[in-house]
C-alpha cells in the first residue's frame, strides 16, 4: 500500500512523488513488519470510512433532484470528495501530491534532496517518521547521519596544493573504479579528494546497523560528487544526500529535514556548533586533515599528512574506533534482556551511558586551562570531561585523581606532584573523547611554561 494516498486527479506529478516517497522509505528492505501494516491499515480505514460517509450524504442530496451523470455517481464525485477532504500533506511545485490543488507551501518543509520542489507538512513528516521507525526497528536498525568534510574525507582545490604535495597529482586513482581507490582528482571541480582510511569498510559494516544519510554544509553539486566516490552503486545512501541548500537554517544543520525519528538518530560530525539543536545525538569526530590547506584553514602551522607522506592508521584510526562505538550502542539499544519495546527506547540515552563510562571514577581539578573570570562549568573542556563521566571540582582535596594543567609551575600542579596525583595536559581529555577510552596519562605530560 502506498504511503501517499492515490490522487483522484490524473496527475503524473502526484503519481511520481507517491512512488518517490515510497521508494525512499522502502530503500532499506522490502520486509514490512506486522506493526507497520497495522499502522497503515488504520490510517486507510479511517480515511475510507470518512469518504464513504461523505459520499452517502451527497448521494442522498443529489438523487431526489434527478441529477444524473454519464458516469456512475461514485466516479463523478470521487475527485471532489477527495479534494474537499484532503489535508494537503505535501506538494510538488506548489501542487498537492494527493488532490492536485495548488496550495500554500509556507508552512511545509522543503525536502529538495528527495526531489527538487518537493515539500511535506510537519504532520505528514511526523506520520512518515513513525511508520518508518516501526519498519526500521523491525529490521533491528537505527539512523546514522554522516558529515563529509573532515569526517569521511578531505578535499582541497588544486591551486592550493603546496610544492611538497605536487607528487599527489601522479598518484591519483581511477574514477572508473572508485571502490579500489582513495585519492581522486576531480578536474571538473578543479579539486582533489582523499577518502579517510577505512571508509569503505566503515560504510559497509555500518549499513548493516543503520539507515544512513549524508549531511554536508557543502553545495549540492559537491555533495553529489562526493557521494559518487563513497557510494558509486547507491547501496548506502540512495537519494539521502543533504547539502547546504536543503537546510532550513543558515549555517546550521537540523534533523527536521531527515525522515528519521530523533530518538533513533546518531550523528557523526567534526563540528559541534552546527548541531545546536541536536547535541545529544552527536558523536564528535576528530578532524581528518590530509591536505596542507586543511591544516592552515583551521589555524595549524605544521606539515600535513600529505606533506609527510603519511596517513591515519586503518585499524586504529578514527573510523575504525567510532565503528566499534556504534556497534556497542546498537547492541545496547537492541538488548533483548530489556524486552521488545524498541520504540520506547531513546538512542540518545544509550549514547550518554556509553560516553559516561570513559572517565568514570576520575575526579579532576583544572589549573590555568581557562580564564578564572568565567564560570568553569561553562567551559567546553569541563563539560566534555563531565560528559565522559568524570567529576570536576575547583579545589584540590584528597579524593582528586587528576590535575589538568598547561603549566607545571602552578600551585595545583605542584600539589599533584607532591601528592603523587596524575598531572595531565587538557589534550588527555580530548583524546579520551575521540578515542572513547581513558588514555595513558604519561602520554600527555605538562611542560614548564616559558617566561616572557
Amino acid at each position: 500500500m502506498s504511503l501517499v494516498s492515490e490522487s483522484p486527479v490524473n496527475s503524473s506529478s502526484s503519481d511520481d512523488f507517491a512512488a518517490i516517497l515510497d521508494a525512499e522509505l522502502d530503500s532499506t528492505s522490502s520486509e514490512i513488519s506486522p506493526e507497520y501494516e497495522e499502522a497503515e491499515d488504520d490510517y486507510d480505514s479511517d480515511a475510507q470510512r470518512t469518504k464513504r460517509r461523505k459520499l452517502g450524504t451527497l448521494e442522498n442530496v443529489l438523487e431526489p433532484q434527478g441529477l444524473t451523470s454519464p458516469r456512475p455517481l461514485e466516479q463523478n464525485l470521487e475527485a471532489s470528495i477527495e479534494m474537499e477532504m484532503c489535508s494537503h500533506p505535501g506538494s510538488y511545485g506548489g501542487m498537492c501530491i494527493v488532490c492536485g490543488q495548488m496550495v500554500n507551501d509556507e508552512t511545509s518543509v522543503a525536502l529538495g534532496y528527495i526531489q527538487k520542489g518537493f515539500r511535506l507538512q510537519n504532520d505528514e513528516i511526523a506520520r512518515l517518521r513513525s511508520i518508518g521507525l516501526k519498519k526500521l526497528l523491525h529490521q533491528r536498525k537505527l539512523y546514522l547521519v554522516l558529515d563529509l568534510d573532515h569526517t569521511l574525507l578531505n578535499s582541497t582545490r588544486l591551486i592550493d596544493l603546496t610544492s611538497e604535495e605536487e607528487y599527489l597529482k601522479s598518484q591519483t586513482d581511477s574514477l572508473q573504479d572508485v571502490l579500489k581507490g582513495s585519492l581522486f582528482k576531480l578536474d571538473s571541480m578543479h579539486m582533489m579528494t582523499k577518502l579517510r582510511p577505512y571508509v569503505h569498510t566503515f560504510l559497509k559494516e555500518a549499513s548493516n546497523l543503520f539507515e544512513m544519510y549524508i549531511y554536508t554544509m557543502g553545495e549540492k553539486t559537491y555533495a553529489q560528487e562526493m557521494a559518487k566516490l563513497l557510494d558509486p552503486n547507491k547501496v548506502y545512501f540512495n537519494s539521502r544526500v543533504i547539502s547546504h541548500s536543503d537546510s532550513t537554517q543558515r549555517y546550521q544543520k537540523s534533523l527536521d529535514v531527515v525522515l528519521g525519528q530523533e530518538s533513533a538518530v546518531l550523528i557523526l560530525d567534526d563540528t559541534e556548533m552546527v548541531w545546536q539543536k541536536h547535541k545529544d545525538n552527536l558523536i564528535l569526530m576528530e578532524r581528518y586533515h590530509f591536505f596542507s590547506s586543511s591544516y592552515h584553514q583551521h589555524g595549524f602551522n605544521c606539515k600535513s599528512l600529505s606533506e609527510l607522506k603519511s596517513d591515519e592508521s586503518e585499524p586504529d584510526g578514527a573510523l575504525s574506533t567510532v565503528l566499534k562505538v556504534l556497534k556497542r550502542i546498537h547492541s545496547m539499544f537492541f538488548d533483548p534482556e530489556l524486552g521488545e519495546n524498541f520504540a520506547g527506547r531513546d538512542v540518545r540515552e544509550v549514547l550518554k551511558t556509553v560516553r559516561s563510562d570513559v572517565l568514570k571514577g576520575c575526579k579532576l581539578v583544572f589549573s590555568r586551562v581557562f580564564p578564572t573570570k568565567y564560570p568553569p562549568e561553562n567551559q567546553p573542556i569541563w563539560r566534555m570531561a563531565e560528559q565522559l563521566g568524570a567529576k570536576c571540582v575547583t579545589e584540590v582535596d584528597p579524593t582528586v585523581t587528576h590535575v589538568v594543567s598547561t603549566d607545571v609551575g602552578t600551585e595545583k600542579s605542584k600539589w599533584a606532584a607532591q601528592e603523587k596525583k596524575f598531572l595531565v595536559h587538557p589534550r588527555w581529555i580530548e583524546a579520551a573523547n575521540f578515542l572513547w577510552q581513558r588514555q595513558p596519562e604519561e602520554n600527555f605530560p605538562v611542560s614548564q611554561k616559558k617566561s616572557n
